[in-house]
Parts: C-alpha cells; sequence; structure tokens
C-alpha cells in the first residue's frame, strides 16, 4: 500500500497529465477512496453517461469498469476514452452475450428490448432502451402497455420495477451482479437487529431487493425508513434524511463518499464482503499511466456504435 506521500506525489502528477492532455476523470460510487478522490465527475451511471455527453475535453480517463468506458466511447467518437485497467469487467455485463439476446428476442418478436446499463456494446446495439437502476422505471413506464418487455439482464433489477410498474407483460433475463446478489435478506435481517431506528437504503441490484419490496408491502419493513434507490439516490438521501443512522445495502465503495459528505452520520454495511474486485482494480498508479501512455484505449466500431447510439440516447433523455 502506498504511503500518503506517496499519493500526494501520484495525485499531482495525475493533474499535471490531465492538464497536459485536457483530460477529464470520470469515477463511479464504488472505486477505491484515493481514486473517488481525484474525480472530475464521481457518480452512478447515469450521471457518468450524461458527463460523458456533454464534456468537451480531449480525453476521457474512465475511472470503472469496461461496459461503462464503452458508454463513454459509444457517446464520444471523436475523443479518446482510457480504461486505466483494461481486465476491468463485469460479471453482470457478462451474464448475457449477443447471441443470447438474439435467440431470446427471436422468442418474442415485436417486444421491446430494454438493456441496463451494464451490457457490452453489442448487446446495447441490440436494444430499444437502456436504463440504469434511477431510471428504469421511468424507461419501462415509457413504453406502451400492450408492448411485450424484455429486460436484461438483471433479475433484481427487473423483478423490482415489474414490481413497481405493474408490468404483467415483462420478461426478465436471470442474470445477477455476484457482488449485489450476495447481499441477502438475512444480512439487512441481522444488522437491524444491532440499529433498529437506522434507515435502510437498498440497491435495487441486490439479492435482498425482491423480499424487501414484499416485507415493506406486509409492513415488516418500516416503509417510512426503508428506500429502494440507486447509488445517486442513495448519496441523496444520506445527505438529505434527518436520520443519523444508515443501513447502505451495496457495493461498500460508495460508504467513502457517504463519510465524506456527512460526518456527523453513521453508515453500516448491510454485508462487509460486497466489494467489487473488478472496481477495485482501478489505481493512482494506473490512471498516471493510463494518461502518461495513452494507455488501454476503448473503442467501439463504427456499425455498433452508431446502432447503440439510439437507446443509450434515450436513457439519457428519461428521467
Amino acid at each position: 500500500m502506498s504511503s500518503v506521500n506517496d499519493q500526494d506525489s501520484l495525485r499531482y502528477e495525475i493533474m499535471e497529465w490531465k492538464e497536459k492532455r485536457n483530460a477529464i476523470i470520470l469515477a463511479h460510487n464504488y472505486e477505491l477512496p484515493e481514486i473517488q478522490d481525484i474525480a472530475d465527475v464521481l457518480g452512478d451511471s447515469l450521471t457518468l453517461a450524461r458527463a460523458a455527453a456533454q464534456t468537451y475535453a480531449d480525453v476521457i480517463v474512465f475511472c470503472g469498469v469496461h461496459f461503462m468506458a464503452e458508454t463513454a466511447a459509444i457517446l464520444n467518437p471523436d475523443k479518446t476514452v482510457l480504461l486505466p485497467d483494461i481486465h476491468a469487467g463485469c460479471s453482470l455485463a457478462d451474464s448475457i452475450t449477443l447471441a443470447d439476446l438474439r435467440n431470446w428476442k427471436s422468442a418474442y418478436p415485436g417486444a421491446a428490448v430494454v438493456s441496463y446499463i451494464n451490457t457490452s456494446a453489442e448487446v446495447k446495439a441490440e436494444s430499444d432502451y437502456c436504463c440504469t437502476s434511477s431510471n428504469a422505471i421511468k424507461v419501462v413506464e415509457s413504453i406502451p402497455e400492450e408492448k411485450e418487455i424484455l429486460f436484461l439482464p438483471d433479475m433484481f433489477l427487473g423483478a423490482y420495477v415489474q414490481r413497481a410498474t405493474g408490468r404483467k407483460n415483462m420478461h426478465i433475463w436471470m442474470g445477477e451482479c455476484h457482488v449485489h446478489a450476495g447481499i441477502s435478506p438475512a444480512d439487512v435481517d441481522n444488522v437491524f437487529r444491532d440499529y433498529p431506528d437506522a434507515e435502510l437504503l437498498i440497491h435495487p441490484e441486490c439479492g435482498c431487493s425482491t423480499s424487501s419490496m414484499y416485507l415493506l408491502s406486509e409492513g415488516q419493513l418500516p416503509k417510512e425508513r426503508t428506500h429502494l434507490l440507486s447509488t445517486g439516490g442513495m448519496l441523496e438521501r444520506a445527505k438529505n434524511s434527518p436520520s443519523s443512522q444508515f443501513i447502505i445495502a451495496t457495493e461498500t465503495g460508495i460508504l467513502h463518499q457517504m463519510e465524506k459528505e456527512n460526518p456527523n452520520k453513521t453508515f453500516i454495511a448491510a454485508n462487509r464482503s460486497a466489494v467489487c474486485p473488478f472496481m477495485k482494480m482501478i489505481t493512482l498508479p494506473k490512471v498516471l499511466e493510463s494518461l502518461k501512455e495513452n494507455q488501454h484505449v476503448v473503442s467501439v466500431s463504427e456499425t455498433i456504435r452508431q446502432r447503440a447510439r439510439l437507446p443509450i440516447d434515450r436513457m439519457i433523455a428519461i428521467g
């Protein structure tokens, strides 16, 4: 582990190279604390997609995972998109391939395909809409009620959206994020026993989300203190709520920002083992090397890019 002085030196050099390259650093809420702290824009997938679409920088350094950098490349064909570690992937994005989607579509001709942002560029190109956890409900609600929907790839987010919208003609792909799927109802129950007055903030990808919605409807979870939210929504709730204690059911990287913005509040991970190894692959030395060497450029073929742009634009425009 690098010392504080080493980190200061790396940060200073990164800022120098960022200026030389006319670069912007985008970082996801799950990144390492030192990566979050150097970001020009820090946020969830929708926030970062919007930032990528609006930037005037020549170079985008994406501190996240591969599908996020691909999305930035789709939105910015004339810019250089760098991923500091090219091996930073996503188990959820890997749970569906282009061939899988085409086979699924053939069974439901005419259905609208709604792809979560956590998908490859090829899958996005075969979709009608993209969405993030913060606008998935609004995206589904924008589709005519009589039209069948294929929602992919996250089954927990899909179940959450289906329950929230009441859509009966929605089919859900059985994929999952291995980190979020590992946050179980038992985890939430155990932490709630120790912090009975805390607010519970749950990401819809979590393995506990479906049961939590059921328990909410049955009155077994406190309605006024239980919220299913995107990471961006969690940060807003933590900041604006009068509560002083929060149980957080998502990847633990978000706790850094919560604690930094709310020093007088307490944040407890529902499962302290909910750590994405891919998000943690991005480090300060890798960011510097990527900037200095123009290393790990992420690009998308023009054919795929043009087709994938429409569902992403729809996502950015909705909600």
